[in-house]
């Protein structure tokens, strides 16, 4: 540690505490006052800026960083640190030079490979990436990080076999775990045995995995409970192989199933590969009396075609940025589309856009008036496509084999569409992906889009599935 005042040093471990139990204005009170007291106190400065580092606070935080790695240049967490700020301001060359002196310094760091790792995958090299985890999985075989990222690497390369085992490093179900009292399902026999499917990630990744509900049954599982979110509990109550929907906003029994299991530990545990995926589809329907209520509603001309649209997603979604589009104007240029009326899907963020007087694309708000999945599945009946970002819209549009096309970022793209497809096997047939050519182009992929669109009319609204 650097050499400084007791008093320093006594602020700089009150501060360090108080950062551990979460009181980040406490630490930073007393973290500036050691630095007050000791201006060269690099650890200190690391401190402060491993705090200020809040997606806000970037430049400041920067700045601490340095000052540390000017007082103390040897320290090689905090070139990992660093490296992790620049890495999320997307200044890729200078985080690779962070991490890459992180590991000069020390070399049997776990954490330093897996990041050098995410920043390649960032980049697009990921042969590059797929060595840094396997040696940052060789230094600490228990280190979850690396074996998580590793999964996702695999997964979007259809690499299924090893992928899905990787991805049992994540921890998303520690609250499900600790308070049922029934074990898990590590793949034993189910004859005649009950499972819950609990609750993990969001929507989307619940309509895509759901699915395996009847797989379990066809293993012989007497009964199949899902616990879900409160918004897909009507839907999945018409689901074929479930016995009983659990929403987590009523009173969840602890006990009553044989075994329980995460949902994204099924493809594993049933050892899905590329050309086993059980995508029987529609494996999701919509109720015939809301279906017939929101035909009423959305009534067209004859002979005028039905588009859903869906352009944001939840923001707090680690790479909302990038999946989502920026305003409903970027898809604007579907606008001089002749013989297409335009719904929004749009509920929460967003849904504002579709609710202006003045818009850039003329869309139906439906959004305000949607109450739950149920809704949007029945409105998605009486749709002829919908057009959607990377949310649970295409899960729930691919599960009740509705036609969509699903716009895709090019940074950091989702491992379930896997890599360079048009189409996605787990909804065969009904789903046509379009993909950014460059980090942030919309503009290109929306006239790829309007470009879809307009073969599509001229061949009489056929296949819009088919690339």
């Amino acid at each position: 540690m650097t050499v400084c005042p007791a008093a320093a040093e006594d602020l700089f471990f009150e501060g360090t505490r108080l950062m551990g139990e979460g009181d980040s204005a406490g630490a930073e009170l007393r973290l500036r006052g050691a630095l007050n007291l000791a201006p060269d106190f690099a650890e200190a400065h690391a401190n402060l800026a491993l705090l200020l580092d809040d997606g806000v606070r970037g430049g400041e935080a920067e700045h601490h960083y340095r000052q540390a790695l000017e007082c103390s240049p040897r320290q090689a967490q905090t070139y990992l640190n660093f490296g992790a700020l620049l890495a999320a301001q997307r200044r890729f060359a200078e985080a690779e030079a962070a991490y890459r002196q992180a590991l000069l310094l020390d070399p049997q760091s776990p954490g330093a490979w897996s990041n050098l790792g995410v920043l390649l995958v960032s980049t697009k090299r990921e042969a590059d990436a797929e060595r840094c985890y396997r040696v940052a999985i060789d230094l600490a075989p228990d280190y979850g990080k690396a074996r998580f990222n590793l999964a996702y690497l695999l997964l979007r390369q259809g690499r299924y076999e090893e992928g899905w085992a990787c991805l049992e490093a994540r921890d998303w179900s520690t609250a499900v775990e600790s308070h049922l009292q029934c074990p898990r399902w590590r793949g034993e026999p189910l004859v005649g045995r009950s499972v819950l499917i609990g609750i993990e990630a969001g929507h989307g990744d619940m309509i895509q995995f759901c699915r395996y509900a009847a797989v379990l049954k066809a293993r012989g599982a007497a009964k199949v409970s899902v616990l879900c979110h409160p918004a897909l509990a009507t839907l999945f109550v018409g689901h074929a192989g479930v016995d009983e929907v659990v929403p987590v906003d009523k009173a969840i029994p602890a006990s009553g199933w044989d075994y329980w299991v995460p949902p994204l530990s099924l493809p594993f545990l049933c050892q899905t590969r590329l050309d086993t995926i059980p995508a029987d589809l529609p494996y999701l329907t919509a109720e015939p009396e809301r279906v017939g209520r929101w035909r009423n509603e959305m009534a067209c001309p004859e002979g005028e075609l039905r588009i859903g649209l869906a352009w944001k997603g939840n923001p707090r979604f680690e790479n909302d940025v990038d999946r989502s589009l920026p305003s409903l104007a970027v898809l604007a240029p579907l606008a001089d589309i002749p013989g297409v009326r335009f719904f929004s899907l749009q509920k929460g963020v967003g849904q504002e856009e579709a609710q202006q007087a003045q818009k850039p694309l003329s869309v139906v708000d439906l959004g305000s008036r949607i109450g739950d999945f149920a809704d949007t599945a029945a409105i998605m009946m009486n749709l002829d496509l919908v057009i959607t970002v990377d949310t649970a819209v295409a899960h729930l549009a691919g599960a009740l084999a509705r036609p969509c096309w699903v716009l895709l970022p090019d940074y950091q793209t989702d491992w379930r569409w896997l890599a360079d497809r048009v189409d996605s096997p787990w909804y065969p047939g009904v789903m046509r992906l379009f993909r950014q050519r460059l980090p942030g182009d919309w503009t290109t992929t929306i006239a790829d889009v309007k470009a879809g669109l307009m073969a599509w009319l001229a061949a009489g609204g056929a296949s819009p599935a088919r690339p």
